[in-house]
């Protein structure tokens, strides 16, 4: 599908929306947003000034797609974690290494991930 965007605009959340069709999710921070187009990359627009946009991966493998307040997750289709952003408080640093999470999801400050296994891990 298309993008479409609305409401405040001072740090590029309207204005930097990407206008090409092909994303299957969409996922907003306070000051930046994130897509996830069909052939499993990711894109960002908003606010960048603690690295939500500038530390966004720019391979693919992606199947899930999540943003904190400052910070963003998304999940790979190998089962790993992926973090850019914010990290403050952990967001990023203290993120799974290892593989076998199936769903992400992010508070303003923090991320969950569950693995396989039904274990949530914080």
């Amino acid at each position: 599908g298309t993008v479409v965007t609305w409401g405040h605009s001072i740090d590029g959340q309207r204005n930097d929306a990407p206008t090409s069709a092909g994303f299957v999710a969409i996922a907003c921070g306070w000051h930046h947003s994130v897509g996830l187009r069909d052939d499993g990359t990711v894109a960002m627009w908003g606010r960048s000034t603690s690295g939500e946009r500038n530390d966004a991966p720019t391979s693919a493998g992606f199947v899930v797609i999540a943003c904190g307040g400052l910070h963003s997750v998304s999940l790979r289709n190998d089962g790993t974690v992926v973090t850019w952003g914010h990290s403050i408080d952990g967001q990023r640093n203290d993120a799974p290494t290892s593989a076998g999470f199936v769903a992400i999801a992010c508070g303003g400050r923090h991320s969950v991930a569950l693995r396989k296994t039904a274990a949530v891990i914080t």
